[in-house]
């Protein structure tokens, strides 16, 4: 790997104020002034908020119009249909809506269309469904903002339409009964980062209580956002961390079967489930459902009893495993193609795709490629004559905005400025391949694609103590918006030679000035030609927290060093 630049702060004494002003040790307000928290009022809400400090969902435009029509639709025994999406995102906001629209004593239940034969999102022809059925309600959960013919033909059936969404629009907004989309120039809403999830739980709020925050009912619902928002890398920030933070407490004691099963098959124990168990372990096992082309199966499990609950965890066991060797297959593949044509060098974006690759998991292995390259990723399948397109990118080149400007070759296209989804005829792919690199070479410089370390504070390893540790947890939990703090203690001495462990890890320990610390250094066993005993190496690093049988290690998670 090429040597990374570090990036030191700009402006300590603003953390040394905030620090001041809260009682804070000095690195923790250097940390919240690098995530632009610089007055005391906000450091304190990021800091201490709690579900008090939630926004009044009727703030968001639409919310009234839909409560009022949910109601109606409970009252007159009409049939609900949910539609949702086919990942953790859009299966928990369909098992969320509908366990509250049956608790309200509606007749409701849930489409999910098929990723690998239908695609992404609310077609025409799904439209067919409500005659079938006899749906006087449509509610989409995470999808709908495009779904603008859906929403034409379903009036024509006489039902009406309710998009409840995160997405960004197209050119022309569906002619819905209401539309709950914050990221909308006219939602009104003040925080624009809520996943699908999130959403949904604004309007079970209202539906719910009218809009109180206090209600022991609607807190039941904070374990699915909370994994949801981190399964979709929503922003960690504003009331997205509130929700996650509050839904990670709640996950300590779950009364779901299903979810409880599930949780144990991740072999997370009884310890507390944090951010890493979700997004590493809970979330590619939902996943993994409708990736591999059964998203019903996760549904299902919310609502399974304890028999068929093991049994549907079992399954997506077996899925989650298939999906891991694809995923390594897909990725040794396309890392042999990038190398061998030598695409790095070449294009500051990459583009590449085969027949042989599962659609339901190039998305995974572009955000690796991403990682690996440093450098926005758009892997295709290939399947009769259409390219089937997921991408990744990087701070600073928000790819929808980029098939925005290309959206003249695409079928169909979507997501955020960090992730999309498009289709695209496989014949125009050269043309449109070379439209987004012309794009990506005029507004990515040569220094956004080399690594860098960017480093929150310095940190002396007498620092951490008891005090730093308690006000370092209050910062969690980190994702999107939020990154795990990077803290950098200068000439600290490696006391002995360093361990290899597992043939590929690295472990050793350094001291400073009385304190000690041992360091691990994931995936990093060649460095350890890097470490002389004795001598003295500056040490950018992040904290990593392990519990066995009940007791808790702090080590130094290594990021990068350099030889004294």
């Amino acid at each position: 790997m090429k040597d990374a630049i570090w990036v030191h702060p700009a402006d300590d004494e603003a953390g040394l104020r905030l620090a001041r002003e809260l009682n804070l040790p000095e690195a923790i307000g250097r940390v919240l002034v690098r995530r632009g928290i610089a007055d005391p009022e906000s450091a304190h809400r990021f800091l201490y908020g709690t579900l008090d400090d939630l926004h009044d969902p009727y703030l968001m435009a639409g919310m009234r119009e839909a409560v009022g029509r949910v109601r109606r639709a409970v009252d007159l025994k009409e049939k609900i249909l949910i539609f949702g999406d086919y990942d953790v995102d859009g299966v928990l906001s369909v098992v969320m809506l509908l366990k509250a629209l049956r608790a309200l004593g509606a007749e409701a239940d849930y489409f999910i269309p098929d990723r690998l034969r239908e695609g992404y999102g609310i077609k025409i022809e799904h439209a067919e469904i409500l005659a079938q059925r006899g749906i006087g309600l449509v509610i989409s959960v995470d999808c709908g903002i495009k779904a603008v013919e859906f929403t034409e033909r379903a009036r024509e059936l006489g039902a009406d339409v309710i998009i409840t969404d995160h997405h960004h629009p197209g050119e022309t907004l569906p002619r819905a009964l209401a539309v709950l989309d914050p990221v909308l120039a006219g939602s009104g809403y003040p925080d624009k980062y809520l996943a699908g999830v999130g959403v949904v739980y604004k309007l079970i709020q209202a539906l719910w209580d009218g809009g109180a925050k206090g209600s022991d009912w609607v807190q039941n619902y904070l374990k699915p956002v909370a994994i949801g928002t981190i399964a979709d890398v929503a922003p960690l920030k504003g009331e997205n961390r509130i929700l996650v933070r509050q839904g990670l407490e709640g996950l300590e004691g779950v009364s779901n079967i299903g979810l409880r099963k599930l949780i144990e098959a991740c072999g997370i124990g009884r310890r507390r489930v944090n951010e890493g168990d979700i997004g590493f372990r809970i979330a590619p096992r939902l996943n993994a459902a409708g990736r591999m082309g059964d998203a019903d199966l996760a549904v299902r499990l919310f609502f399974a009893p304890e028999a068929e609950a093991a049994e549907i965890v079992a399954r997506l066991e077996r899925l989650n495993a298939r999906r891991q060797a694809e995923e390594a297959s897909i990725f040794k593949d396309a890392v042999r193609k990038v190398d061998e044509r030598g695409l790095e060098e070449r294009y500051k974006f990459l583009v590449l795709g085969s027949p042989g690759w599962h659609r339901g998991i190039i998305g995974i292995v572009a955000s690796k490629l991403k990682d690996r390259y440093n450098r926005p990723v758009l892997l295709f399948s290939y399947e009769d004559g259409m390219a089937h397109g997921s991408g990744r990118s990087i701070s600073g080149f928000p790819l929808i905005d980029c098939l925005d400007e290309c959206r003249e070759f695409l079928q169909s296209y979507g997501g955020h400025p960090m992730a999309v989804g498009c289709v695209l005829e496989s014949s125009r792919l050269p043309e449109f391949k070379a439209a987004v690199n012309a794009l990506a070479s005029a507004r990515i410089s040569d220094d956004d694609l080399k690594r860098k370390v960017r480093i929150d504070a310095r940190l002396a390893l007498a620092e951490i103590d008891d005090s730093f540790l308690a006000h370092y947890r209050r910062l969690l939990p980190f994702g999107v918006g939020n990154p795990r703090p990077i803290f950098l203690s200068e000439e600290v001495e490696v006391a002995g030679p360093p361990k290899i462990l597992k043939k590929k890890h690295l472990m050793f320990e350094v001291r400073q000035e009385g304190a000690s610390r041992e360091v691990l250094g994931w995936d990093k066993s060649g460095w350890a030609s890097r470490l002389r005993p004795r001598g003295r190496v500056d040490l950018v690093y992040s904290f990593y927290f392990s519990e066995f049988l009940g007791r808790e290690t702090i080590s130094l998670s290594l990021e990068d060093l350099k030889e004294r």
